[in-house]
């Protein structure tokens, strides 16, 4: 009895003197999710030529992470594996979409924002989607369902697709805003329709020329991939963008703010077209490209300030991440490449969008939390696709064995507890590419021979390694070829 006694004091004892695990569930959550920005891309992770202090605020305040991966090089991927957690190289239909794509998430599927609705946060997105909406020829001057709000969002206000891609209207839950039913909307991605100029037949008439591609219908002066007509009275305005839509997350959070919610602001900034609003115009000195970066740190300061004001900032979880890594020349004539200078998009990695090299996928990933995350910086290796299982543990959710089949529980990792993450990640680009500890091994496709580096010694990855090392290679060859056999990586 005096021991049993001697141990429950020991315990309690314990319990007084440890630090204490997370205390509880935060009161909202918000995730910022940039577009196209690389990982050297804010000044908080080495830009030196201009200065990004709304998003340096969540690095000093928060947890910073060296070694944050999205789940894809490419857009439309990378935000199905954040959503699911499921490897999107897993699912046929899930490349880089075109506008009038049907929505490519199940709507019985267990999701982040349905998780988190059923953990009671009212649920909202604004931006960008790219995931697809409908289930077969959309017709947009009607209601246009299934969409975020089949996949657990209680509110949303999209960008269908992309700014470079036709629609160009926005649509808030099921319906296209501002639309005049005498001016209904039409839609191909393969044949022409009316009669409106098209940037490959009239170049004269654009205020942005091309490089490549969008030489379809003209909206706004800037021709776009695909043909439409009709809906000129919802048509966006690409220089106010940013703020239409960051008075749409700022008006989610001012409804809220008695209650929990999860805000998902996917922003635009920094795709293409880069037409940043004239306030911005000429102030990075790296042209629209860099004009843009700026645009992207204002939005973030307006969620930073509508949290402020409602005096949320201690109780809000707030992660800051971006879809893939960066490109310049992306389809049209902005000065990307001749005004970079001496700005390094992504950092000291090699590559950006679409590429397998590091630069792909390793982005800027900010975990703020002042009630409970101590600021600091982290290498712990930790992706996008796991913030489902992670926020679910957080949460006190439990998800279904056949749900999130590759999210895992970095929470520890991600909340500073832990410096330890991930041990290994699919890399997911053209070809797949398998980080292990310090090895990184990039699978051989078409003409390329299979690639493997040591990042601890080679972080540019510039030495193949898959001659000198072969039985590295063979090792990391059946290590990847298990994961993609399985069909899942959570136990």
């Amino acid at each position: 009895m005096h021991r049993l006694r001697n141990l429950a004091l020991a315990a309690l004892l314990v319990s007084l003197v440890s630090p204490p695990a997370l205390a509880a569930k935060p009161k909202n959550i918000v995730l910022i999710y940039a577009d196209d920005i690389g990982y050297g891309d804010f000044s908080c992770y080495g830009a030196k030529t201009f200065s990004t202090p709304n998003v340096d605020r969540i690095a000093k305040e928060g947890l910073q992470f060296t070694d944050g991966h999205c789940g894809s090089a490419t857009c439309t991927p990378s935000r199905y594996s954040l959503l699911t957690g499921r490897y999107a190289w897993r699912q046929k239909g899930t490349g880089i979409l075109p506008g009038d794509a049907s929505l490519i998430i199940p709507t019985d599927e267990v999701t982040l924002p349905s998780m988190l609705r059923d953990a009671g946060y009212k649920t909202g997105v604004v931006g960008k989607w790219h995931l697809g909406l409908g289930n077969g020829n959309v017709n947009w001057n009607e209601k246009i369902a299934p969409g975020p709000l089949e996949c657990g969002f209680d509110y949303s206000f999209l960008i269908p697709a992309t700014g470079d891609r036709v629609p160009c209207v926005y649509v808030e839950n099921h319906h296209v805003v501002g639309l005049d039913p005498n001016d209904p909307i039409e839609i191909s991605y393969r044949d022409p329709i009316g009669d409106e100029p098209t940037g490959k037949e009239n170049p004269d008439l654009l205020k942005m020329k091309l490089t490549h591609g969008h030489d379809k219908t003209i909206v706004n002066g800037i021709s776009r991939i695909g043909y439409m007509s009709g809906g000129k009275s919802a048509r966006w305005v690409d220089e106010d963008m940013a703020d239409d839509i960051t008075e749409k997350a700022v008006a989610f959070i001012d409804d809220n703010a008695d209650q929990p919610f999860f805000l998902y602001f996917s922003t635009h900034d920094i795709h293409v077209p880069r037409v940043p609003h004239p306030r911005f115009v000429g102030k990075s000195g790296h042209g629209p490209r860099g004009d843009a970066i700026l645009q992207f740190d204002w939005c973030v300061g307006q969620i930073l300030d509508a949290l402020d004001r409602h005096k949320l900032t201690d109780d809000t979880l707030l992660i800051l991440s971006s879809d893939n890594g960066p490109v310049l020349d992306d389809g049209y004539v902005d000065q990307a490449v001749e005004l970079l200078g001496e700005h390094k998009p992504a950092g000291p990695y090699r590559g950006g969008k679409y590429s397998s090299y590091e630069g792909g996928t390793r982005v800027p990933t900010i975990v703020r939390w002042p009630a409970e995350v101590k600021p600091g910086e982290s290498d712990a290796l930790v992706c996008q696709i796991d913030f489902l299982t992670s926020l679910a543990k957080l949460t006190g959710q439990t998800l279904p064995n056949e749900a999130a089949p590759d999210s895992l529980d970095v929470s520890e990792a991600l909340f500073g507890e832990s410096k330890i993450g991930r041990d290994e990640l699919v890399e997911h680009a053209r070809s797949l590419g398998l980080r292990s500890g310090d090895w990184k091994y990039i699978e051989a496709k078409g003409k390329n021979k299979p690639q493997l580096y040591n990042l601890s010694k080679d972080i540019g990855e510039e030495q193949n390694l898959a001659n000198s090392s072969p039985e590295k290679l063979k090792e990391m060859q059946l290590q990847l070829e298990a994961i993609r056999q399985a069909g899942r990586t959570r136990e």
